[in-house]
C-alpha cells in the first residue's frame, strides 16, 4: 500500500532531484538522518522539541509528535519495513518549515522509513504545490504527507491517491476531502484566541488595532483571523479592529501593508500578524517608520530569530508559537500507523504556547521555539 503525506499544494518535482522551484530533501533510514539534500538542511532546533510545555495560556503539549499519533495503538518504536513517504509542505522559505522537516527526519530515523520532503518556493503557488503532489502520486510512495495551500484546490489529486491506494495524511493544513487519514496541526482558532487575549491586555482593552494575515484562503490563515477576532467581539468590545489586510507571509509585503495601516490611523494601538513572514514586515515597518517601541503593540506568530530578537528588544511584545518539530514527527508516524494498519487521531493538536521577554527563556517555551 502506498500513503502519502501532504502539506499544501506545491510544484512538481522529483523529489530525487534539485530542479523544482523549491528544495526537496531525502533521509533514508541507512543514512541516518543526513539522508540526500538539495537544500539547506533543516533547523538545527531539531534536538529541542521534546519537551512539555505546560504554561499559562498554552493549548496541546510540546513536543507532542511521537505520542500524539498513537490513538489507542501505544507507542510505535519501529516500522516494519524501510517504508517511502513522501511529504509535501506547504512552503520552504521560513524557518517553521525547516523546523516541521528536522522533526520529520528525527522521526523518520527512530522509525527507520525513508522521508522525502519538499514545497514549494512562495506560499502562494499553489499550482506549484498541486503538481509536487502529483509528482509523488506517480512515484507510488508508501504514503503522503500533506499540508495544503488551497482546501479545494487538493481535491481532485485526494481522488487520484485513493485510486491508486495510496494513503495520505495531513500536516498543518487540511484538505476539503474525506479521503485523508488524520492531520497533524495547531488548533488555530484556540491560538488566535490566546493571541488576541494578551493583546488586549497589552492594550489595556480599549483603542484600534489591524490585521495582517497570511492567507483568507489556506486554514491556517483563515482560523488564526477568525480566532482572534472573534475573541475580540466576543469579550473585549472596546477594542474596535479597523482593517484586516493579507499580505501572502511576505514580509516585504507585510510591511507596506503596515505602514499604509498606521498612515490610515494615526492612533492606531496594535497590529497583529498570522504568520512569521506578517509579523516580521509589522515590525520592519513600525521600525523604518520611527515609532519607538510601544507606540504601536505588535503581536506575532510563530517564532524565527527575527521575532525572537525583536520581543528580546521590546520591538515585539509577544507571540503564538507552535511545535513545528513535533508536527512533523507526529506525520511520520501517522504515515507509518495508516501503512501498518494501526489507528491514529484524527486530528492531533501539537499545541501552541504564547511567549515574551518574561518566558522566552524558560526551557519549557525554548523547546518549541526555533530559530
Amino acid at each position: 500500500m502506498a500513503v502519502l503525506a501532504l502539506a499544501g499544494c506545491g510544484k512538481a518535482s522529483d523529489a530525487s532531484t534539485s530542479n523544482s522551484a523549491a528544495p526537496s530533501t531525502e533521509v533514508s533510514a541507512a543514512a541516518g538522518d543526513t539522508g540526500s539534500s538539495s537544500s539547506g538542511t533543516a533547523s538545527s532546533s531539531a534536538d529541542t522539541a521534546g519537551s512539555s510545555a505546560d504554561t499559562a495560556g498554552a493549548s496541546g503539549s510540546a513536543g507532542s509528535g511521537s505520542s500524539a499519533a498513537s490513538g489507542s495503538g501505544g507507542a510505535l518504536t519501529k516500522a516494519k519495513k524501510n517504508y517511502k513517504i513522501a511529504l509535501v509542505s506547504k512552503g520552504f522559505q521560513h524557518q517553521f518549515w525547516q523546523a516541521v522537516n528536522s522533526g520529520a527526519k528525527e522521526e523518520a530515523t527512530k522509525l527507520g522509513v525513508t522521508i522525502t520532503f519538499e514545497g514549494p518556493a512562495a506560499e502562494t503557488d499553489i499550482d506549484g504545490q498541486l503538481q509536487m503532489v502529483q509528482s509523488a502520486i506517480d512515484r507510488k510512495p508508501d504514503a503522503i504527507g500533506f499540508a495544503a495551500l488551497d482546501p479545494k484546490a487538493c481535491v481532485p489529486l485526494m481522488n487520484a491517491a485513493k485510486a491508486a491506494n495510496i494513503p495520505i495524511v495531513q500536516f498543518d493544513a487540511g484538505c476539503d476531502s474525506e479521503y485523508p487519514k488524520n492531520i497533524s496541526k495547531t488548533d488555530s482558532l484556540k491560538a488566535g484566541a490566546i493571541a488576541a487575549q494578551h493583546m488586549s491586555k497589552l492594550m489595556g482593552d480599549k483603542g484600534k488595532l489591524g490585521i495582517i494575515s497570511h492567507s483568507q484562503i489556506n486554514s491556517t490563515g483563515v482560523e488564526r483571523r477568525d480566532g482572534f477576532v472573534n475573541e475580540m467581539k466576543q469579550n473585549h468590545p472596546n477594542i474596535k479592529i479597523v482593517d484586516i489586510q493579507y499580505g501572502d507571509g511576505d514580509h516585504l509585503k507585510s510591511a507596506e501593508i503596515a505602514k499604509a495601516m498606521i498612515a490610515a490611523n494615526p492612533d492606531l494601538a496594535g497590529l497583529y500578524g498570522t504568520n512569521e513572514g506578517s509579523a516580521i514586515g509589522i515590525v520592519n515597518a513600525v521600525k523604518e517608520l520611527g515609532l519607538p517601541p510601544g507606540k504601536v503593540t505588535v503581536v506575532g506568530f510563530d517564532s524565527g530569530q527575527t521575532q525572537i530578537d525583536a520581543i528580546k528588544s521590546g520591538a515585539m511584545a509577544g507571540a503564538i508559537t507552535q511545535d513545528p518539530i513535533g508536527i512533523g514527527r507526529s506525520t511520520v508516524e501517522s504515515a507509518v500507523r495508516v501503512i501498518e494498519g494501526m489507528p491514529v487521531e484524527k486530528v492531533i493538536d501539537t499545541g501552541s504556547y504564547w511567549y515574551d521577554k518574561s518566558n522566552i527563556d524558560d526551557p519549557k517555551i525554548a523547546a518549541v521555539l526555533y530559530k
